[in-house]
């Protein structure tokens, strides 16, 4: 569960700590005061994308971090496969995320750097967050289909279906490529045979451009590297006028060599300045045989002119290095291969769709039966859920009927409902009002609970368009959901804020000209005002918070339990 949330400038808040419980908790406070801001400070955490707008006027970064302890067995498991351990101390996962000024942030998981996505992958773990619009989430048939699935646990078996329907696409795919009319097979032969023969017949060779591109400089450069190397053999070989070095060297030697005689410590100075003689007379017969392979050879210098042009131009076509040119070549050879072969192969990938369109359908059909018994136990699950949250004359079912074969099976699946008795059912874009789409998804995230491995649900303001008794059972499910989850609720019903176990209060204040929000966790005496608040507005009369004291005490809510 979500236990402790630290927000540090985001936006109107400057700091706030609040230490959430378990079971059911609630967030009231003015339009305005900031409550948005915490649902928006728990989204950071979970991964979602921010605007550095987010950041307080005048601050250089925000800050949250949010601390789960008591973690589900789930979450355990994903945290460690994205390479992470719980908090040694107390065993609970710390999530924290900073984002600047300039939009740049970091993001850390018990103290140690991530990235957003990892929290993005590892927040459905913790936290569902179940926004006052999520019930217009009900009005695309898409994700009914979803709710079934998960209901009945057949994910699965629909991830099985889908690896079948996707070899029975493979190959589909591959016949097509070789069922081509004669025409077109004709003039794609041509193409490929003009194409291996003109590669085959470049004969091209790995490492070729290079070699041709070193000897092309060389011959651009060929005077100055003779030149070069006629100086340096003069300075070894020496000239009329003065010794070259060797013959320097040479006489240094040999002087040596008669000296050691009378004093034996120049001995291996001598052998040295004689080894070094040596290596000397082996450049100079290196440059002697360089100098000869250096003779200017205009028609040379033409054939690698024109093999380099011809290999820039094959490049053009098929790849710009050597390695590309061949796998191309690889590539056309065995695409020839394929359209020569293409009955056989045809005939070859004809038996196999027929074996995979067969196991795809046995899994469509499976599914689509699953589909059918999970579809009975959730219609009658998701009516008494409507019964009780005063919809007592609502008729729900699932629209099942058979389509072609799809990344979802061979099903098309939508709710079907009827709010007022006689009325025969229909889909629920067409009918359902936005207090009645509320309900709904409260209802069918009711019976999804118990599927839900999520520790923390989060309901933002989902009780839009209901009042009166409807109100209160609202808040009656969402405390029974809580018997099993911790619930966190941002509501502007006393009906709803009357029946959590925590009551946090969100206020804005403006000093010294800067707004800021304010959130406290109220005493018994605290609820008492704020609920007669929110049912009488600014105005409170003794009358008003009689009803708050006796809201709260039908809940069990009594001064020193809160």
């Amino acid at each position: 569960m979500l236990s402790q949330l630290y927000i540090e400038n985001v936006a109107v808040i400057e700091k706030a700590e609040i230490c959430f419980s378990r079971g059911f908790n609630v967030l009231t406070g003015e339009t305005g005061a900031g409550k948005s801001m915490i649902i928006d400070a728990i989204n950071a955490v979970l991964g979602e994308r921010i605007s550095k707008g987010i950041v307080r006027t005048g601050a250089r970064f925000s800050f949250v971090s949010a601390m789960f302890t008591d973690v589900g067995d789930a979450a355990v498991k994903k945290l460690q496969e994205l390479g992470y351990a719980l908090e040694q101390e107390d065993g609970g996962i710390l999530i924290q995320r900073e984002i600047s000024q300039e939009g740049k942030g970091s993001c850390r998981i018990c103290g140690r750097p991530a990235t957003v996505s990892t929290l993005k992958e590892l927040g459905p773990f913790l936290i569902h967050i179940h926004g006052q619009h999520e019930g217009y989430h009900l009005l695309s048939p898409e994700l009914h289909m979803q709710y079934l699935d998960r209901m009945g646990s057949l994910e699965p078996l629909l991830e099985k279906y889908r690896k079948a329907f996707f070899e029975v696409k493979r190959i589909r795919k591959e016949i097509n490529h070789y069922n081509m009319d004669e025409e077109q097979k004709a003039r794609r032969m041509d193409l490929l045979r003009y194409q291996i023969e003109e590669l085959e017949n470049a004969q091209i060779r790995v490492g070729e451009q290079e070699e041709l591109f070193q000897k092309k400089n060389a011959y651009a450069n060929s005077k100055r590297i003779a030149s070069d190397i006629s100086q340096a053999k003069e300075i070894l070989d020496g000239s009329v006028e003065s010794p070259g070095v060797i013959s320097a060297l040479s006489a240094a030697a040999d002087a040596l060599s008669d000296a050691q005689r009378y004093f034996q410590a120049l001995r291996p100075l001598s052998d040295r300045l004689r080894s070094a003689c040596y290596d000397l007379e082996d450049c100079n017969s290196e440059l002697r045989d360089l100098s000869a392979q250096m003779e200017y050879d205009p028609e040379d210098q033409e054939r690698v002119e024109e093999r380099l042009d011809m290999l820039y131009r094959l490049g053009m076509k098929y790849g710009e290095s050597e390695e590309a040119m061949l796998e191309y070549l690889d590539k056309c050879r065995s695409e020839l291969k394929g359209i020569e072969l293409s009955d056989e192969n045809i005939e070859r990938l004809t038996a196999e769709f027929a074996v995979a369109r067969e196991e795809a359908i046995r899994l469509a059909k499976e599914l689509s039966s699953k589909r059918t018994e999970v579809a009975s136990a959730f219609t009658a699950k998701v009516k008494a859920e409507l019964r009780f949250l005063d919809m007592p004359n609502a008729e729900f079912q699932v629209e099942q009927e058979r389509c072609p074969l799809n990344d979802y099976g061979c099903d098309k699946i939508q709710f079907l409902i009827s709010s007022n008795a006689g009325e025969p059912p229909r889909p629920i874009a067409k009918i359902a009002s936005g207090g009645e789409l509320s309900r709904i998804m409260l209802a069918i995230k009711t019976v999804l609970a118990g599927c839900d491995e999520t520790d923390t649900l989060i309901f933002d303001e989902v009780d839009a368009g209901i009042s009166g008794s409807a109100a209160r059972k609202v808040g009656l499910k969402l405390k029974e959901v809580s018997e099993h989850r911790q619930v966190i609720c941002v509501t502007h019903l006393a009906q709803i804020a009357s029946l959590a176990q925590s009551h946090f209060f969100i206020q804005k204040q403006v000093r010294d000209n800067r707004t800021f929000t304010q959130v406290d966790r109220l005493t018994f005496e605290g609820r008492k005002r704020e609920l007669a608040r929110i049912m009488g507005g600014a105005e409170i009369t003794p009358l008003m918070l009689e009803n708050a004291q006796e809201m709260l005490q039908m809940a069990g809510i009594f001064p020193g339990t809160s």
